[in-house]
């Protein structure tokens, strides 16, 4: 699908960005603190989604699956069940000739990246990718460390080093930029209404109660056969 244009004057747009997420495992979930990591999970889910729907590429890559972290979580491999994550041995993916590469193969010097944690597999590639002539944009709601002063920590340095501190639903809506633009419209509202919380549900009344639009409708669920007894 080709989209209207945006326009850029500094800010991020579908074409001029590419997404890299970073070691979205479960080993390194575990020690997370500084952001609830249920909620982590929400807002990486809600950004894969929206990457999708603009069409921005997205790289995904893993550390040490078999050995240490795990498998990439399995929500996020569901919203891209065709791509196979950039598996590395080194905590800095910037190092990693198949990350760099894949990277440059987009032709696009902004890279919007998150991972975890943040004061390595987000701060290592940060500061090195900066070096190398890109732009870095660091969405802090997807990233976590192991408390809010590591977390922090890392942000200050990202920062000093020229990155730009962005949340997910402000890129989602620096894309989308124009709530004219209904080519994108109605899919950045089913992300809101099942993503981004308060806001979300704010969206849900307003369409409902003061438009008469039909509820939602949520994939339905039953217990799986195997787990019920008796």
């Amino acid at each position: 699908m080709k989209l209207e244009p945006r326009s850029e004057k500094g800010l991020l747009t579908p074409d001029n960005c590419v997404i890299t997420l970073i070691d979205h495992q479960p080993q390194m979930l575990f020690g997370v603190t500084s952001i609830d990591r249920q909620s982590l999970i929400n807002n990486v889910v809600g950004f894969a989604k929206a990457a999708r729907i603009f069409d921005v590429p997205l790289i995904l890559s893993t550390v040490e699956t078999k050995s240490f972290s795990g498998n990439l979580w399995p929500q996020l491999q569901a919203i891209y069940p065709d791509q196979t994550p950039i598996e590395r041995s080194s905590m800095n993916s910037w190092d990693d000739e198949k990350f760099v590469a894949a990277v440059k193969k987009t032709g696009r010097k902004k890279i919007v990246l998150a991972g975890l944690w943040t004061e390595v597999c987000v701060a290592f590639p940060s500061v090195q990718a900066i070096h190398d002539g890109y732009e870095v944009y660091v969405v802090e709601d997807l990233c976590g460390d192991l408390d809010e002063k590591a977390h922090q920590a890392a942000m200050r340095r990202v920062e000093q080093a020229g990155a730009k501190p962005v949340t997910w639903i402000q890129v989602m809506l620096e894309w989308q930029r124009d709530w004219a633009k209904r080519d994108t419209y109605d899919a950045v509202m089913d992300v809101v209404k099942h993503h981004a919380g308060g806001y979300g549900m704010g969206v849900e009344y307003a369409y409902t109660m003061v438009h008469g639009a039909p509820a939602t409708v949520h994939p339905g669920w039953e217990v799986p056969a195997e787990l019920v007894h008796g």
